[in-house]
């Protein structure tokens, strides 16, 4: 299928209604949202308007995951998670329940596990063989990584796990990341982008050149939507 895209004059206004329509959906049909968040700087103006636009959510029934996460304390001013919650979790009174933050605090390969795991558990509650998101937002880096799926590294070519513990030789860092098989289970994803910064490389992914990371994400039965800032 291919993807849908959206190129925005109102690129916090029209994502943010993205993002409520589908919560508003998912919530309707089964009583819950589950929804995975970016983290850099392209989608945080956007949670603090989700802060204010879904002030009416019951985010007690919002079970909220990270696609990625720096492997950093969550007090670090790198971290993904303390991003969202400066901008999100504390403005909307999100309960601490409905929040499931990777530990980049401790070894990698551990916090990919636990974060799996508990991805796991959540799935077999539900009757699921791989958890499946209802929304996962992904963002677009310069060499074409989303996620913490970045070119030439390990993860890349994960096909059994879900969140993978990957290393990143030119940061000379780790990163925590879902992986494509988990991508691909999820109801939709949406990527975030400034199209101002990234216009020939948006072009370049959705032609589906595939040595760029991003160009490679697919859901299995689910839809993809590119969501374009002008």
């Amino acid at each position: 299928m291919e993807p849908h895209v959206i190129r925005s004059t109102d690129f916090v206004g029209d994502a943010t209604e993205f993002i409520l329509k589908r919560a508003r959906a998912a919530l309707g049909e089964r009583d819950e949202f589950r929804i995975a968040l970016s983290g850099g700087n392209t989608p945080k103006p956007v949670y603090e308007e989700l802060a204010r636009g879904g002030s009416d959510l019951p985010w007690e029934r919002v079970s909220i995951t990270f696609g990625d996460e720096r492997c950093v304390p969550p007090e670090n001013e790198q971290s993904n998670y303390r991003m969202a919650r400066e901008s999100l979790f504390l403005p909307a009174s999100v309960p601490e329940r409905s929040i499931a933050r990777m530990r980049g605090e401790i070894e990698p390969q551990l916090a990919a596990q636990e974060y799996q795991d508990q991805l796991d558990t959540l799935a077999a509650q539900k009757g699921e063989m791989i958890y499946r998101h209802d929304l996962i937002l992904l963002g677009l880096g310069e060499d074409g990584h989303t996620a913490s799926l970045f070119p030439g590294t390990a993860a890349l070519e994960e096909k059994a796990r879900r969140v993978a513990a990957n290393f990143v030789p030119k940061l000379k860092t780790w990163r925590l990341t879902f992986t494509y098989p988990l991508l691909a289970e999820a109801r939709a994803i949406c990527f975030l982008v400034d199209g101002t910064k990234h216009r020939d490389l948006v072009n370049k992914v959705l032609s589906g050149e595939k040595e760029l990371p991003a160009a490679n994400v697919t859901t299995s039965r689910g839809e993809i939507t590119w969501i374009i800032g002008s």
